[in-house]
């Protein structure tokens, strides 16, 4: 067993997921496992992956779509479990590019351990910055630029987040009941809290999203507006652990957003429902925090 396991989570996305495996494979640091952790998809992505015939990949059906949330929760435990000192996470859409890892491994000698994580420069498929992933220095604040070796940061994503086992069995795992969006937020945010946490510009890693757009219901596809019921829950959980600025900041945020409902698009009262409905669930919402070795429903 190698030092480092990449923690890859997938969904009905087998040809992307094939790219993201060829760059993985392609790093130089030949000491890298990948642990490939499939939501039950049925594109054939079980079959792509055993026809790469490579020993360095391991295949992992949760058994169900746990959403992103829940399949990192699910990875990230088992190859914790597994022994590996380093565990390096991403979606089935990153695309690491030559040397990625090899930065992230410097920057840990260098550093000596003395982080709570290490998260990549993530660009778009046009070399320009992936909004997205971009990293914040404080809970509101976006990183401003990536100059420097060490640029602290206190939230990432999951495209590309770098950290020692020994972390996750501190801090825990990702909150499996967010399903999608903000679990990586929160995560990071949970460990920032209490350690340095920092940016790695060296290593680069492009964001192959298929709709790169900022989170937000008024501007997105209908077919996707269910799913925002998700988001506006757990950022509640997210930024009230920040206090009286962290509440401000969610009523700002969701009654701008509203505004913008309201300005276009159709079903104004079914997308301003979902806004604040969720709102709402997240004041009730109090999921666990698990941890490494604890007993739990190992479907999530």
């Amino acid at each position: 067993m190698n030092q480092t396991a990449a923690v890859v989570v997938t969904y009905n996305r087998c040809g992307m997921l094939s790219r993201c495996l060829q760059a993985l494979l392609a790093q130089q640091e030949q000491e890298l496992d990948i642990w490939v952790i499939d939501n039950a998809s049925t594109d054939g992505t079980a079959r792509m992956v055993s026809d790469l015939h490579s020993p360095r990949i391991r295949y992992c059906n949760t058994g169900a779509n746990l959403g992103g949330a829940g399949g990192f929760a699910w990875g990230i435990r088992q190859a914790a479990r597994a022994g590996y000192r380093y565990l390096w996470i991403m979606d089935d859409d990153c695309l690491p590019q030559p040397g990625a890892l090899t930065a992230l491994l410097d920057a840990d000698r260098e550093l000596e351990g003395s982080y709570g994580w290490l998260s990549s420069r993530a660009l778009a498929p046009d070399g320009t910055d992936q909004p997205m992933n971009r990293q914040r220095i404080t809970p509101y604040r976006d990183l401003p630029d990536f100059e420097g070796t060490y640029l602290p940061a206190v939230m990432a994503s999951f495209v590309s987040l770098f950290l020692r086992t020994e972390t996750v069995q501190r801090f825990g795992l990702p909150i499996a009941e967010f399903f999608i969006w903000s679990d990586d937020w929160e995560y990071t945010r949970r460990i920032s809290r209490e350690v340095p946490c920092y940016v790695i510009p060296q290593s680069v890693v492009v964001h192959a999203m298929a709709r790169p757009a900022v989170v937000n219901i008024a501007t997105d596809a209908p077919d996707r507006w269910p799913r925002y019921r998700f988001f506006y829950r757990n950022d509640v959980y997210l930024y009230r652990r920040e206090g009286l600025r962290g509440w401000l900041w969610l009523i700002a945020k969701d009654l701008w957003h509203s505004v913008q409902v309201l300005r276009c698009g159709p079903q104004k009262g079914k997308r301003l429902a979902i806004i604040w409905k969720g709102f709402l669930t997240g004041i009730r919402f109090h999921p666990p925090v698990r941890y490494v070795n604890d007993v739990w429903n190992t479907a999530v």
